[in-house]
Formats: C-alpha cells, structure tokens, sequence
C-alpha cells in the first residue's frame, strides 16, 4: 500500500513538472509574438492567429490522446508527445517569414495536448475521494503560462527572441527524461482495448457533455486567451515595457494556474456545482467592470464646461484581472471533478472532448480579439465579448442544474447533478 501511494505520489510530481513545461511552450508566442509582431509589422488579428495558432493543434489533438492515454497508459504517450515538440521548438529560432511562425506554431503547439494525457493518468493512481485534489495539483501546470511570463521576456531583453525557443528546447528535452524516469506504469489503469473509437466519440451526443465544453471554454479558453493576449495588452493600453507588462500579466497566470489545486480541494468538499455557480458569478462582475474602456465626456455645468475622466487604472486592472484569475483556478478544477463524478470509467475520452472544447476556446478568442481592436480601435473589447460568453454559461446553468439545486444553504454541499 505504501509503495502504490509513492508511486502515486512520483507519478503526480512528475506529471506536474511536465505539464509546467509543456504549458510554458504552449504560451510562448504570449511574450516573443511582440518583438515577432514588431518585425514583421502585423495587425492585431494576424498577432491573434499568430498567438493562437500552438492552441490550435494542441486543442484537436486532446480526444485522441485522451482515448490512447485510456488505451496505452499516460506514461507511454506523454513521454512520446513531448519528444515529438523538441525539433519544432528549437526550429523556431530561425522561422524568418509569417507563415514559417504558423506552421511551426502548429507542431509546438502539440504540447498544448499534454493535459487530457495528464489528468486520467493521474486521477487513476488516486481514490475518487482525492481525484479532485489530485487533478487539481496537476492541473496547476497551468502556472506555467505564468512561468513564461517571468523567463522569456528577461530572454528577450538579454539575448533577443530568437534565443527563447532554443532555451524552451533544451528545458523540454530535460523534462522527458525526468518524467520517464520518475513516472510509472499500472496495467489495471488501462481501458479495454476492445473499445472503438466511435463507440468513445458519442459522448458528444451527451448534452452534459456539451455543457461542460461550454463552461471549460470560459475558464481554460478564456484562461489561455487571456494569457496569450495580456503582455501586449499591458504595453499597448498603459505604456509598460514587456518586462513590467510581463510581470503584471503574470498576476492573472499565476494564482490562474496554482491555485488550481485548491478548486479541486473545495470541489471534493462543496461539490462541482456550487464551486462552478459561484465562479460564474464572480467571473461575470470582474468581466463587467474590465469591460468599461477608457472614456472622456463632458458636461455642461453651470460654471460652463467640465471634462471628466473614467477607466482603469493599472493597479485597479490587475487586481480585477487577479480576482478572475482566481476564480478560474477554482473553474477549471470544479468542471474537472464533474466529469470524474459523472464519468468514472470514462475519464479520459470526455477529459479529452471537455479539453478540446476548451482549448478551441483559446484558440478563437485571441483571433477574435484582435479583429474586434481592428474593428472598434477599442482594447477592453475583449473583455466585452468574454462578459457575454459567461452570460450564456449562466442562463444555461441556471436552467438545467440551479433550479433543481440549493446553491446556498446547509444542503448546498451536496449539490452537483448527479
């Protein structure tokens, strides 16, 4: 029992650490697409394809990972997944051209598609109890979005972008030894090899599915959108440098990504429902208030007239921009306990789907980013089109769980549909 629980435990420290890294590539072009947008002179929306283009290929790759993590083991594929990115990261260094950044974006992004190998690998070696903690921890990889934002731009300023993707190299390639070695297999975690494909892939007919797809997109999708858009964001809205841009957005990244663990904690002891009901809330406010651009008007006063000012400042910006991520720690975890609830025996085909669904989130909302800037000239337009995304998770919680459910309340820790 004891040697199963520090396999257990090596299997979630090890899984973590490349999670980490493999999240950290995923967000690169987050902090070298700047200096990349500056040389080769982009618009907003080709610097949103250009940013989300690895989340693309990292979101559609999830399902099938997930359905050969349940067949051949996490230990197996993760390791072959990430050696797989080495060649592309490093080759990044010399891309010259856009569309050199878009196809090779494509190949690093395959990283991006190590959570749905992760989390059913890692919630198997655990009881359903603690799987909500334990793919918490996990999932708190995600800080590595936030990791990036402290490593490449010190990079940048030292050496140029250019010597950031030959860095990530050679750090990826250090991370699938460590993994291979510290990592274990477990026969009994496999899913009958019997199973189909299709037969795994009509899950998609199950509205919950659907529904929490829905819900991931907010707060994985809006997650990495937000990730990948904040540095420049910072530089363009308040005038920062990328290292103090950086290091503001990494207020959002960082409790985004560590704090996870504690959503899966509250999820196990409150249930997924209250957690993912009241992140929806809070998501919805901070949105609100993010939403609000910098504005000027004047009013005819009876001493003549008066301009007045109202925006966010920085300081109040990215103490909103910390609550949201916060809450979307909590998010993220909560969806994930859901699933582990609902589909015991299925963790990692719907892990896959509801992480695709996210992913692809993450991969359109950049790009829709940046047409909107180019459309309205107005930054904080982001943020209006992410208040009205969580608007539709609520109406569509509300009618299907909310009204069946006491949200507060001495039964609410029971909540959750079960």
């Amino acid at each position: 029992m004891m040697e199963q629980r520090g396999k257990a435990l090596s299997v979630l420290i090890a899984s973590t650490l490349a999670f980490t890294v493999c999240f950290m590539v995923w967000m690169m072009f987050g902090v070298i697409g700047i200096p990349i947008k500056k040389a080769l002179n982009l618009n907003a929306t080709e610097f949103g394809l250009l940013t989300a283009t690895p989340v693309l290929t990292g979101s559609l790759i999830r399902v099938p990972l997930g359905i050969w993590t349940d067949k051949y083991g996490g230990r197996i594929v993760m390791t072959i997944l990430m050696a797989c990115t080495v060649p592309a990261i490093w080759l990044m260094a010399y891309a010259t051209e856009y569309w050199h950044f878009l196809v090779i974006g494509l190949f690093v992004g395959l990283a991006g598609g190590s959570f749905s190998v992760g989390t059913p690998y890692v919630a198997r070696w655990f009881p359903k109890k603690q799987q909500g903690f334990a793919m918490g921890v996990y999932g708190a990889g995600n800080s590595g979005a936030a990791v990036n934002k402290f490593v490449a731009p010190a990079i940048v300023v030292a050496f140029g972008w250019t010597m950031v993707p030959q860095v990530y190299a050679a750090i990826m390639l250090g991370t699938v030894i460590i993994f291979w070695l510290f990592s274990h297999s477990d026969p009994s975690h496999l899913v009958s090899s019997n199973t189909k494909f299709t037969e795994q892939l009509k899950a998609l007919k199950d509205p919950k599915v659907l529904k929490y797809c829905q819900y991931y997109s907010i707060v994985f999708g809006g997650y990495v959108a937000l990730s990948l858009w904040m540095v420049q964001y910072y530089v363009g809205e308040y005038g920062l440098d990328i290292r103090a841009a950086a290091l503001l957005a990494a207020c959002f990244s960082l409790p985004g990504g560590v704090l996870r663990a504690i959503g899966g904690w509250l999820s196990d002891k409150y249930g997924a429902h209250s957690v993912t009901w009241w992140v929806m809330w809070v998501s919805w406010i901070c949105l609100f208030l993010l939403s609000y651009p910098q504005t000027d008007f004047t009013v005819n006063t009876v001493n003549g007239a008066k301009t007045f000012h109202i925006g966010l400042n920085v300081y109040t910006f990215t103490a909103l921009m910390a609550v949201l991520g916060v809450s979307w720690a909590f998010g993220k975890a909560s969806v994930f306990k859901y699933i582990s609830d609902d589909y015991p025996k299925n963790i990692g085909t719907i892990s896959g789907i509801v992480g695709l669904a996210g992913g692809l989130g993450g991969f359109v909302l950049p790009i829709m980013f940046g047409a909107l800037m180019d459309i309205t000239g107005v930054r904080s337009s982001a943020f209006m089109l992410m208040y009205g995304v969580v608007w539709v998770s609520l109406i569509w919680m509300y009618w299907t769980e909310v009204r069946r459910t006491e949200v507060m309340g001495p039964r609410s820790s029971s909540a959750g549909v079960k």
